[in-house]
């Protein structure tokens, strides 16, 4: 078998790539998966090597063979300079955030992000004289009345956790970087096969690989991409801090990476066909879906997306907390769980009006997101039917 390097893989199919990426069989002795290296110490042959630290490998927090193959894999799928991971989703919003400012900046952050994104700015970025500022997600270029001599990074989500605006994301970008920002966006909804976060300007690209590169709901990691202007720095941070994810996750998601397109585009057919069956449902008031023509941002998705995922909301007509509560507590093959990307489905109830400050939130009905499984859509719908028959009995 001819060896495939990262350069002869740049033309095959996003698929095909995703199957070599990262893997060399020469060197894991013929074996197809590269193994879980579990190490912290590694040995030098001479005094030499170990004050020049002349190795490949030099410590467990450096890197070991199994985190620079999941790294490479993701830099070449993301068109990234470099990448690092982190134990979680979180600790890889928290790491590009450190990596782009320092004591006395200011930082303009969706108002649609992510809970503990902004818990995190206003804890600890605060405590460290970073000031955080929430903005419209609809601003687009208009962003430019809000920077500031002092803003270093601009923080989008693309679409909005839980209600899904779509952000005009190269516009932010070109304002941004003519600022002097780094713009810095979680991707993990499309991750870089719907959406190539590089290419539309974004410098540090975070990703939850607890989702979609999982697949399986039984690991936490997150990834962080960077292009090469932003790739030293975010190096050096992350070796700053040795925020290390566990070689078990990082072997599993590896493993995750083979079938990831071929289980995101399932989602996505899941998730649409579930959308519009929610939009032809008496008792749905609207169906947050940037893939749907009827959503807000829809012409921002067609332009620059180039597919759609398994999660997304809707809006209730008017319905007291208890039916509400009838209809999820009743439901059987709807979990109810704060994460999404997995073979299961899953819903939560969720009110974005308890945390915005920029924007206002009045649906007009209840909200509840949705993380459409791999179950067959009858079944699902068939639930999903007695569902509403518990919400219109009122509980």
């Amino acid at each position: 078998m001819t060896k495939l390097t990262s350069q002869t893989r740049k033309g095959l199919k996003s698929r095909t790539r995703l199957v070599n990426a990262g893997r060399d069989v020469s060197e894991q002795h013929g074996f197809i998966n590269m193994p879980a290296w579990r190490g912290s110490t590694v040995v030098f042959p001479t005094v030499e090597a170990l004050k020049g630290r002349k190795a490949r490998y030099t410590y467990g927090t450096k890197g070991t063979p199994s985190s620079e193959a999941l790294e490479q894999a993701w830099s070449e799928i993301a068109g990234a300079q470099t990448t690092v991971l982190a134990p979680t989703g979180l600790a890889a919003v928290t790491l590009a955030l450190l990596t782009a400012v320092k004591s006395g900046d200011h930082i303009l952050v969706s108002d649609s992000a992510y809970g503990p994104t902004r818990h995190f700015c206003d804890t600890i970025l605060k405590r460290l004289n970073v000031e955080a500022q929430y903005y419209d997600p609809y601003v687009g270029a208009e962003i430019s009345g809000l920077m500031r001599s002092s803003t270093s990074a601009v923080l989008v989500e693309a679409p909005g956790s839980q209600s899904f605006e779509m952000q005009d994301i190269p516009a932010i970008a070109e304002v941004a970087h003519a600022r002097g920002a780094c713009v810095i966006m979680d991707n993990t909804w499309a991750t870089p096969l719907f959406f190539p976060p590089h290419e539309r300007g974004v410098d540090l690209a975070i990703e939850a690989g607890t989702k979609y590169l999982s697949g399986h709901s039984d690991l936490l990691i997150g990834l962080v991409s960077a292009n090469p202007a932003w790739a030293k720095r975010l190096r050096e941070t992350f070796d700053a801090f040795a925020m290390c994810a566990g070689p078990d996750d990082i072997f599993l998601a590896l493993r995750g990476l083979r079938t990831m397109e071929l289980r995101l585009r399932e989602a996505e057919r899941q998730g649409l066909g579930l959308a519009n069956w929610f939009a032809a449902r008496s008792e749905v008031k609207e169906v947050l879906h940037p893939a749907l023509p009827g959503h807000r941002g829809h012409e921002i998705w067609k332009r620059d997306f180039l597919g759609s995922s398994g999660l997304f909301s809707i809006i209730l007509n008017p319905a007291s907390e208890k039916a509400v509560a009838a209809m999820l507590d009743g439901l059987e093959l709807f979990g109810m769980g704060y994460s999404w990307g997995g073979f299961e489905s899953l819903v939560i109830p969720f009110d974005c009006g308890t945390y915005r400050t920029a924007t206002k939130w009045a649906p007009g009905g209840p909200a509840l997101r949705f993380q459409v499984g791999l179950e067959d859509m009858s079944d699902l719908t068939a639930d999903l039917v007695k569902g509403f028959a518990r919400l219109q009995a009122g509980g």
